[in-house]
């Protein structure tokens, strides 16, 4: 690999190849927050695989949970940090600079 090809493949984020991860970054990216039963309807996850890729997220500090009740019923809200703002940039700079 030249220099140029392998500092951008640096910049590719492992935690975010996982498609549902890399999704849920995006989205948070573009809707500021959402809820666990969103994310659900929107990526088509089991409970337990969505329930998992937000862990790993959530212990990479790249996103925050506020949990509330509305009604009677717990609700999950996930925003994106700045840390996962700044790994999502670098991770997409990366493969745009790969693929061009």
């Amino acid at each position: 690999m030249d220099e140029n090809i392998q500092s951008e493949y640096q910049k590719l984020d492992r935690l975010l190849e996982h498609r549902s991860r890399f999704a849920i970054c995006a989205l948070l990216k573009r809707y500021d927050k959402m809820a666990f039963s969103r994310f659900k309807q929107l990526l088509k996850e089991t409970d337990g695989n969505l329930g998992a890729q937000l862990r790993k997220l959530e212990d990479a500090a790249y996103i925050v949970v506020e949990k509330e009740f509305q009604g009677r019923k717990p609700v999950s809200w996930y925003q994106l940090t700045e840390q996962g703002r700044a790994a999502l940039r670098s991770h997409l700079e990366g493969l745009e600079a790969l693929a061009s």
